[in-house]
């Protein structure tokens, strides 16, 4: 996934007027944390008590939806003033990833998959905050 992501960024014709690396990474991260965050929500809804973990569901899901959109407003990054509406969906991301990271956390002593997302959330909430810092 990650060569992709650089190959994509590295052949694209026009000038790209964020840190490539910063850029590749936070894409990276967004993408890695939506699909941890979609497959520990399933992974909560198999286990046998499912009554203590709704909450963590709905963060998951919020989480995943919000990693996607970070991912996909990034890749378009040329050809209008992307920065201000990048800011935004990094910084709800950002908010997004902590807040699920810290619910995951807090089942992770019983739920594995859950402190698995809760790491990937983590990463992705850092991946995006320095990226923004440099907007």
């Amino acid at each position: 996934m990650t060569q992709t992501i650089t190959a994509m960024i590295q052949t694209h014709p026009t000038e790209i007027r964020y840190d490539r690396q910063l850029l590749e990474d936070c894409i990276a991260a967004c993408v890695e944390c939506a699909q941890a965050c979609t497959s520990c929500a399933e992974a909560c809804l198999s286990e046998t008590e499912i009554d203590p973990l709704r909450r963590c569901i709905r963060a998951n899901l919020d989480c995943a939806d919000l990693c996607t959109t970070t991912a996909r407003v990034l890749a378009r990054h040329a050809g209008y003033d992307a920065a201000a509406l990048a800011g935004l969906v990094l910084a709800a991301c950002a908010e997004a990833c902590r807040s699920c990271g810290d619910e995951c956390s807090s089942h992770a002593d019983m739920h594995r998959h859950c402190e698995v997302c809760a790491g990937a959330c983590r990463r992705c909430a850092e991946a995006c905050e320095r990226l923004l810092a440099t907007l």
